[in-house]
């Protein structure tokens, strides 16, 4: 789950690109990286950290070139080292080629078997290479940077958006399911693909559309174009986008997630059964749904925690214990607030447990005679393989324990979790178009041993279509 942008545009990039990875450092707190091109030259700086602590003013002033791309990491696959950061650059045949991949692959290791079997050379332990390998064995082949994305549509299976420059020209795609987000936007004087709207918005761009699944798009200096490569009747969108990664103010596959995020809210109080003296939500990610939730029932809306804004999220950190150890930093009680009453605290999800457990301890230390947590997302009960961390059931609160065993691990006064039909609902999406496997253990594609309804899809010939009547919705 990071964040990809790519930007072409002729007044120069390196200052734009940082600009919306700054807007997505929500989707990856791990590396930040910047690629661009000059014509002749591939210029790139990559370092360990947020965005605004790898660079400044003299490093983006070297990055020169019209066209470029960036990515904020959250590491699923690859381990945590220098050569994993993002984009991944090289040359092949002359030509300087730049890709940044958010999402995840479940036949990476199969793939780079194949590979090293011919005798390729691994630089990284990241999927993301393995896409590069995969596009210049085809390009190799056919010189058509479009047959090597069907080539590559046709064999990766799980959750991919790419961006990839070669040379001056800014290619971008998503997997066939549109398991993960990709929107496109017009800035003043050039165009944007990136991971959500605010990206746009960062730019004072103008949001044109989501990138369909299965969709190619290719950017330069002048003009826009798209071809779609692939179909599914039915996508597999990613539901713990609008639970929690995406940010709340972002447009993502036709949706304004805070509205889903509110809806959700409103659900969880018509579902409820307690009348709390007070709403109060674990900032940030749950303030949205404490909102629906207070609409709806009429209870007062109180902040009982105050966040510390300068740190970043705790569930993206790479360990268990780092997460744990940020949470009394990071949040701090309203004591005037909360002691002494009932409280309806309100999050987006319970994934290991242990950092409801601390915020539960918190509220109580601060005086709150209960507190009654509301979550925004159903039980979550088997892992996600399609790039958000949550690896195995063993660490995973719910993953064999009933509602009751997890409400007095946690130490709640009460426990409720919205339903799976009324967070569909509050999508918006029908539940054949979104990937519910983090929350019923069935996923859209194939994975090992677990339950699928895999999705057809087919290829398509498809030519391109040019300007921006391409991109218009009808």
């Amino acid at each position: 789950m990071c964040g990809i942008v790519g930007i072409a545009d002729a007044g120069g990039v390196s200052f734009s690109l940082y600009y919306a990875l700054y807007a997505l450092q929500h989707r990856g707190q791990e590396s930040s990286g910047i690629s661009t091109f000059d014509g002749t030259t591939l210029f790139k700086y990559r370092g360990h950290g947020l965005v605004a602590e790898v660079f400044d003013e003299s490093i983006l002033s070297g990055l020169l070139g019209s066209v470029g791309v960036g990515h904020v990491r959250y590491p699923t696959t690859g381990e945590r080292i220098p050569e994993n950061f993002q984009p991944f650059c090289f040359t092949f045949r002359g030509k300087h080629v730049a890709v940044a991949h958010n999402g995840n692959l479940v036949n990476t290791q199969e793939l780079r078997d194949a590979f090293e079997e011919r005798g390729q050379i691994f630089c990284t332990t990241t999927d993301t290479e393995v896409i590069g390998n995969l596009i210049v064995d085809e390009l190799r082949k056919s010189g058509s940077m479009e047959d090597a994305v069907l080539h590559c549509m046709r064999i990766l299976r799980g959750s991919y958006s790419v961006v990839m420059l070669v040379d001056g020209v800014l290619y971008a795609f998503r997997d066939p399911l549109g398991i993960r987000p990709l929107c496109i936007g017009k800035t003043p004087s050039g165009h944007i693909v990136c991971s959500e709207s605010v990206a746009v918005d960062a730019m004072n761009g103008t949001f044109i559309r989501d990138v369909k699944p299965g969709e190619l798009v290719r950017l330069d200096a002048n003009s826009i174009s798209c071809r779609q490569i692939a179909r599914c009747r039915h996508p597999a969108h990613c539901v713990f986008e609008y639970i929690y990664f995406a940010r709340a103010d972002s447009v993502v596959d036709g949706r304004l997630v805070y509205d889903v995020r509110r809806r959700i809210g409103h659900a969880l109080a018509d579902e409820d059964d307690i009348r709390p003296d007070l709403v109060s939500p674990v900032p940030d990610s749950g303030i949205a749904h404490a909102i629906g939730y207070s609409e709806q029932s009429g209870i007062p809306y109180r902040e009982g925690l105050m966040k510390n804004r300068y740190m970043g999220r705790t569930f993206i950190m790479p360990s268990q214990e780092a997460r744990e150890n940020a949470v009394r930093i990071k949040l701090n009680p309203v004591k005037g607030h909360i002691a002494g009453k009932s409280v309806a605290l309100v999050d987006d999800s319970i994934v290991r447990g242990t950092t409801s457990r601390r915020i539960i301890s918190i509220v109580r230390d601060a005086g709150a005679a209960e507190v009654h947590m509301r979550i925004g997302s159903p039980a979550i009960k088997a892992p996600c393989y399609l790039g958000v961390d949550m690896p195995t059931r063993e660490e995973l609160i719910a993953g064999n324990r009933e509602n009751e065993a997890v409400r007095e691990r946690i130490g709640a006064s009460s426990l409720r979790h919205v339903s799976i039909d009324e967070l569909i609902h509050a999508t918006g999406i029908e539940a054949s178009d979104l990937c519910l496997g983090c929350l019923t253990g069935e996923y859209p594609l194939s994975i090992g041993c677990e339950r699928c309804s895999e999705r057809r899809v087919d290829f398509v010939s498809g030519t391109y279509q040019s300007g921006l009547a391409a991109f218009d919705d009808r």
